[in-house]
């Protein structure tokens, strides 16, 4: 079976405005993947040793400002990401631009259960160099959603 002249149309304009897209634009280079990486990692080896006010400091200002405070900010990780808090196992994936200019780092995480998450960190630039984080990177947000499969 053949693919018509407006199929192929169709599949030369997805491409074109694909290669296009700002979040294709660059590539993360290497040493922006390694400093996200140490990032997030910093703030997952703060949660894990529940060092609130080094976890809460990677955060950017508008994540500190909305919890206030690193004990407000560990108690809502700790209700409502245990896996974050408590990982049995991370593995990073490749990060990649986002259209807003943001970092994002995909971490495939798992729980006490063996059952798998991803989480999905997005960091900011710190371009003012204000930010304590490895790389002036800080972390602005993270989903976390449930992963297919588990690790067991």
């Amino acid at each position: 079976m053949s693919v018509s002249l407006i199929s192929r149309r169709r599949l030369i304009v997805l491409a074109a405005a694909w290669a296009a897209s700002p979040v294709r634009a660059a590539d993360v280079t290497a040493i922006q993947a390694r400093q996200a990486r140490a990032v997030v990692q910093a703030q997952l080896d703060a949660f894990a040793d529940d060092d609130g006010p080094r976890a809460f400091d990677l955060a950017n200002a508008m994540v500190r400002q909305r919890f206030g405070s690193p004990e407000r900010f560990m108690a809502m990780i700790r209700r409502s990401y245990p896996v974050l808090h408590r990982p049995s196992s991370v593995a990073f994936l490749k990060p990649e631009w986002e259209e807003d200019g943001m970092l994002l780092q995909p971490v495939q995480l798992s729980d006490v259960q063996g059952r798998g998450w991803l989480a999905s960190f997005h960091l900011e630039s710190q371009t003012q160099g204000k930010g304590k984080a490895k790389g002036n990177w800080l972390i602005a947000g993270c989903e976390v959603v449930p992963s297919e499969g588990s690790f067991t």
